[in-house]
């Protein structure tokens, strides 16, 4: 059986990126189940080889063109010129390297070179000063795969939580809910749930915006004009989803336990609670993109960078769910493909056994 490629795009340079990321793939355990392929440099990739005083037979540094190794840590080269490694500093030169290395992996994944990808954490200050244009990776995998909309889910085992707003001022927030975003961000969620994760009939949440929901308008009124509607709408679709729910109560109360996917208004509401419960174990993937991409639910950690202290089991748990969602999106895809086969008299198509699949 053909293993499967995963790619690694490093982070920051002056973060814990490419720490984890080496210290992870040291682990026999992954050498038979995927072929790992950083987009990095030689020297930058020689540096953590001292630092962390790993032998020099585990990396395979790759040539334009040439296929990446099974049982190998294999370098793809992204540039030539020497990186100067500040830890723990905001600069143009750590965001410019990681951009150069986020972009090779792109490319790699448009071609078919790697079949998922592993994105190491980026500084958006040092992003924006080496001219990213993005306030991250989500909103950059979003370009990448036109016209492809997605959502931020936030994994950890049985927790999954998305957010309706990403990555904007919280002053921005109540403008950026209405019906449409809910809608779309939720049927994301829902497709994501069965095809990703292999949840036949998921049962969801959504979060209310305001405290206690709302309380039927005493503390605002989107729950009654925008989020309920939105809602009802879903159910008359047939999905199973119920709400709003005061973020305060379900978190506390354990009720999240009961659902395979919540939906929450805007990043804080959603990833405070989950980094609470899954902090150091948790994944950060990008639902409703064509591409499996995955991230450690940590930053660059800069008070840590470049002491050989950096935990990677969050690495860790992106990758393995990286390789959990391929398989589950193949089965996926050869259920669909038995279907229309065994069925093809009694379907048009493939939209209509989706159809009945999701039905």
């Amino acid at each position: 059986m053909t293993l499967p490629k995963i790619g690694f795009s490093i982070g920051d340079t002056n973060g814990i990126g490419l720490e984890v990321i080496i210290k992870s793939l040291l682990s026999n355990r992954f050498s038979n189940r995927f072929i790992p392929v950083i987009f990095g440099s030689p020297k930058i990739i020689n540096y953590y080889r001292k630092m962390l005083s790993i032998d020099d037979n585990i990396f395979q540094f790759l040539k334009v063109g040439e296929n990446p190794r099974p049982k190998k840590v294999n370098i793809f080269t992204c540039w030539e010129e020497e990186a100067t490694i500040s830890h723990g500093e905001v600069s143009r030169e750590g965001g410019k390297f990681a951009k150069l290395s986020l972009e090779q992996a792109i490319e790699s994944l448009k071609s078919k070179y790697i079949d998922s990808l592993v994105t190491g954490p980026i500084h958006k200050k040092s992003m924006e000063l080496a001219g990213f244009g993005f306030p991250g990776h989500t909103e950059y995998l979003e370009k990448s795969f036109p016209p492809q909309q997605s959502l931020m889910l936030m994994v950890y085992e049985d927790l999954r939580i998305g957010v309706v707003t990403g990555h904007i001022a919280l002053h921005e927030v109540a403008s950026g809910i209405n019906p449409k975003a809910i809608i779309t961000k939720a049927k994301i969620m829902l497709q994501s749930l069965k095809v990703d994760f292999g949840i036949e009939k998921p049962v969801i949440a959504v979060l209310g915006l305001n405290p206690h929901a709302g309380d039927k308008g005493m503390f605002g009124n989107e729950e009654e004009n925008i989020i309920i509607p939105a809602i009802n709408d879903l159910k008359k679709d047939g999905h199973i989803v119920m709400g709003p729910y005061p973020a305060d109560g379900f978190f506390g109360s354990g009720l999240f336990k009961k659902f395979d996917g919540i939906l929450a208004m805007y990043h804080d509401q959603g990833l405070v609670p989950f980094k609470t419960i899954a902090f150091g174990g948790g994944v950060n993937f990008t639902a409703g993109l064509p591409v499996v991409r995955t991230s450690p639910d940590h930053g660059t950690a800069f008070d840590i960078a470049g002491k050989n202290i950096a935990n990677p089991s969050s690495l860790r748990h992106a990758t393995y769910l990286a390789l959990d969602i391929l398989r589950n999106r193949n089965e996926y895809s050869n259920l669909v493909a038995n279907r229309l086969i065994s069925r093809k008299d009694k379907y048009e198509g493939e939209d209509e056994i989706i159809e009945d699949l999701e039905g």
